[in-house]
């Protein structure tokens, strides 16, 4: 179904993943309400809450940029607020905020240690809590999060802690959250993708051509997302999502127009981490 008039309040989209989810339900005319911390121009990163915004409009749906921490509560409660009073409800949660910091154990600060699971964990339960009276009222409520699998190998257990506890946590009150509100129809799922997604992360953190060549374009999560949040909320709800399956499943079966370096074979040279 169209998200034409659906309210989506969405952690960060500044830029990257979430960006492109807010663009692709903004063609709906979708309400996007973005609560982000970028409020200026940052020196290594490109786009800002409010570029965010004018892109969203220009998209065709409406903007409401909110500057403000998913970590602070009373910024929560604000930014709810403001969904509320400007477009009356919300319809939609997408968990788009996270930490990434790979480092092995030893060599994890604290500070990023707790920021990670400040902004993985703990936005995620407050800011999907703080909307659940709102969704109750909603037609069509879910809640979405970037967030993987629960696979507990060792590979993933291991390979970093600090980022695989975050990561999970958010999957875990994703589930729980599903399991809670089942009876008042809050469908809550998690997205996530088989390969390296291009962003800006990605190329930080892992940086080189062979890992762009080997990435997919923010695009391909956005279909998906759409694919997912469009749906009835009564016909899924407390399932771990593959951006590819959801995508085969929408009859998809062509995936090289999302490759992030045109020309580039649809054979992936970097799995994504926790699924295989």
């Amino acid at each position: 179904m169209s998200l034409a008039g659906k309210t989506i309040l969405m952690s960060g989209g500044s830029r990257g993943i979430g960006l492109a989810i807010a663009l692709r339900a903004a063609a709906d005319g979708a309400n996007i309400a973005m609560l982000a911390k970028t409020d200026t121009p940052h020196p290594k990163l490109e786009g800002t809450v409010h570029t965010a915004a004018d892109a969203i409009r220009a998209a065709g749906g409406q903007a409401l940029p909110i500057v403000g921490d998913v970590r602070e509560d009373s910024d929560i409660t604000e930014a709810v607020m403001k969904v509320q009073g400007e477009f009356g409800g919300v319809d939609i949660v997408i968990n788009n905020a996270s930490v990434i910091d790979l480092s092995r154990s030893l060599d994890l600060g604290a500070k990023k240690y707790d920021l990670m699971q400040d902004v993985n964990v703990r936005g995620t339960f407050m800011l999907s809590r703080a909307a659940v009276p709102l969704l109750k009222e909603s037609s069509n409520p879910h809640i979405l999060s970037l967030s993987p699998p629960l696979n507990i190998s060792p590979k993933w257990l291991g390979a970093h802690t600090g980022y695989t506890l975050a990561k999970y946590g958010m999957t875990m009150v994703t589930l729980g959250l599903a399991a809670e509100f089942a009876d008042a129809g809050i469908a809550a799922n998690t997205l996530w993708p088989r390969t390296t997604i291009a962003t800006a992360a990605v190329q930080n953190l892992l940086g080189g051509d062979r890992v762009m060549a080997a990435s997919r374009t923010p695009e391909i999560y956005a279909d998906a997302a759409y694919a997912v949040i469009s749906q009835s909320a009564s016909q899924r709800t407390g399932q771990t999502l593959i951006v590819e399956d959801v995508l085969e499943e929408a009859g998809v079966t062509d995936f090289s127009k999302y490759a992030a370096v045109p020309g580039t074979p649809d054979d992936r040279l970097f799995p994504d981490i926790f699924l295989d």
